[in-house]
């Protein structure tokens, strides 16, 4: 016996060769630590004792993103970017990737104040780019943004701020017509109105066959988009599912439920989720935007979807922690929520982009404001309406099939 008390792993396993690792260290209780990459210990960057826990990122074995950075360039080089929702998970990465493109000016966005001065920061101190102007406000205030166009003519603009929590949605509905679909439709207005060349529209899975108000939203947000492409912007939007450490992210839940000693809530034992990291699905939206030609949905290839239950496990053991002490109790679904996420909907024809992990959907989309149904679900939402904005976004996405918020 060698009693071995914790087990370095070497940089560049592949996903599925960790997972065997871990499940051995777990049958022999075992602590597992992983060692930094051997070429940046040569290089100096890090230290070889510089290990750290193994991270659920490491099980999905994603491969690293492989970007035309000329293309990436030819559209982000010496222009205005705007980058809605600035100071959020994906907005803030978004804002990372670009400054790595040298922009002219990065126009940050966003609502929450605390947010947006920690991007402001980060951006300041930690990466030396001062080529930005910070706007506190919300994307639904007409009189703003167009402030803000007048003033800073962006000639590319990434929308990314939305709410994105599908219970809370559920019982506020109002907010995400006033969020996801007026403040989309705001931004998209200005960007036609001054000449802005392309325009990325940050979408979700949950906009597929909705079953939530969060998804319904996000549904007609993509046809906003298609309705305002030919107007002279380039309109795209980019589709994917669940991110890995973002706002709202059951991770950093499970966590904190594991560290107390459990239990661990799961809503369903078959649950099951796709997921990427923060800075994988922020390189994919900065490449889509340089391969749209206008109206495409782009849709990030996920891997294999991913049992909730099993995550819930997979991050017991890598806290050090034994399953069989640790309950996963299951709470049922919440309103509004699948068991099985999609990425594509019937009717959907799915291409190639020439990028590995890219597909681009083209589908016949109808136009949502030349019959009143948009100015009706409006209305509602400003009544706070809640059955209201339900059956008006049914007639506007007739896929979506509501829920109704159910109060604990």
């Amino acid at each position: 016996m060698t009693r071995a008390e914790e087990i370095l792993v070497s940089a560049g396993q592949s996903g599925e060769r960790l997972r065997e690792i871990v499940d051995a260290c777990e049958a022999a209780q075992l602590r597992i630590k992983k060692l930094p990459a051997l070429a940046d210990i040569a290089s100096g960057k890090v230290s070889v004792k510089a290990l750290r826990d193994v991270r659920y990122e490491d099980l999905l074995g994603r491969e690293e993103v492989h970007l035309d950075e000329a293309g990436i360039k030819g559209y982000l080089a010496d222009k205005v970017v705007l980058v809605t929702g600035a100071g959020g998970s994906i907005g803030s990465e978004l804002c990372r990737q670009i400054i790595r493109f040298d922009p002219r000016l990065l126009v940050l966005f966003d609502a929450g104040e605390e947010n947006l001065y920690s991007i402001e920061m980060e951006l300041l101190h930690q990466h030396g780019f001062t080529r930005y102007v910070t706007v506190l406000g919300q994307v639904q205030d007409t009189a703003l943004v167009e402030a803000v166009f007048m003033a800073r003519q962006p000639q590319v603009v990434f929308h990314a701020a939305a709410y994105k929590h599908v219970p809370m949605l559920e019982c506020n509905p109002w907010q995400a017509v006033t969020n996801n679909i007026l403040g989309s439709r705001t931004v998209m207005e200005a960007s036609v109105r001054h000449g802005v060349g392309r325009f990325v529209l940050v979408s979700t899975d949950k906009a597929v066959r909705p079953t939530n108000v969060m998804g319904a939203s996000k549904r007609v947000a993509e046809l906003l988009m298609h309705g305002f492409q030919g107007r002279g912007t380039t309109f795209m939007a980019v589709r994917f599912g669940n991110v890995l450490g973002s706002s709202g992210s059951v991770i950093p839940l499970f966590r904190s439920q594991i560290e107390r000693g459990g239990p661990v809530t799961v809503t369903h034992p078959d649950v099951t989720r796709y997921f990427m990291t923060i800075p994988e699905a922020a390189q994919l939206i900065v490449q889509a935007g340089a391969l749209g030609q206008g109206g495409e949905i782009f849709v990030l290839k996920m891997g294999q979807p991913v049992r909730i239950a099993d995550l819930a496990r997979d991050l017991i053991v890598l806290s050090g922690k034994d399953p069989a002490e640790i309950e996963i109790k299951f709470t049922g679904l919440r309103p509004g929520e699948k068991l099985f996420e999609e990425l594509i909907t019937a009717g959907e024809g799915v291409l190639e982009t020439g990028h590995e992990k890219i597909l681009v959907l083209r589908s016949e989309s109808v136009a949502v404001e030349s019959d009143g149904k948009l100015e009706t679900l409006l209305e509602a939402a400003r009544c706070f309406d809640s059955d209201g904005v339900k059956k008006k976004l049914q007639k506007l996405v007739p896929e979506y099939l509501p829920v109704s918020c159910i109060s604990s």
